[in-house]
């Protein structure tokens, strides 16, 4: 109960302004066809940013790709992404009850930063926070 208050706190205060960048992010790498998978990165990174509590980015084995796709991310779009995410944290720690999902906004900043080798997944699907896992809430 407490998460999906979280979350609706969140979805007013921060998600849907931050979920919007991702989207016009998204939007602007998709015009080309190299920038596709750029853009379903922000897609995926944006339904996280609306509803982060309860759920973890994991891991997953990366490649050549990875580390070439986080690079050029990182150029692109990834600086303003997380920009805007330490700017929300700032300004949602400024009050007691903001103060969790001001931590929350800049744990996701790295992620903005470096999002390819990750995946979404639900807290409840995992047994333990694999080595390297980016969650909003408490552990």
């Amino acid at each position: 109960m407490f998460r999906v208050l979280l979350n609706l706190i969140w979805l007013i205060l921060a998600g849907v302004e931050l979920a919007v960048g991702y989207v016009i992010g998204g939007l602007v790498m998709m015009i080309t066809i190299v920038g596709i998978p750029f853009g379903l990165q922000a897609f995926k990174l944006a339904g996280f940013t609306l509803w982060p509590f309860g759920r973890a980015v994991v891991p997953t084995d990366g490649g050549f790709f990875t580390s070439v796709g986080n690079v050029v991310w990182l150029i692109l779009i990834g600086w303003w992404l997380a920009a805007a995410h330490f700017v929300f944290g700032i300004l949602l720690c400024l009050t007691l009850i903001g103060i969790p999902m001001g931590v929350a906004s800049f744990r996701m900043a790295g992620l903005a930063l470096w999002p390819f080798g990750r995946k979404v997944v639900e807290r409840s699907a995992l047994s333990a926070l694999p080595e390297g896992s980016v969650t909003v809430d408490r552990p």
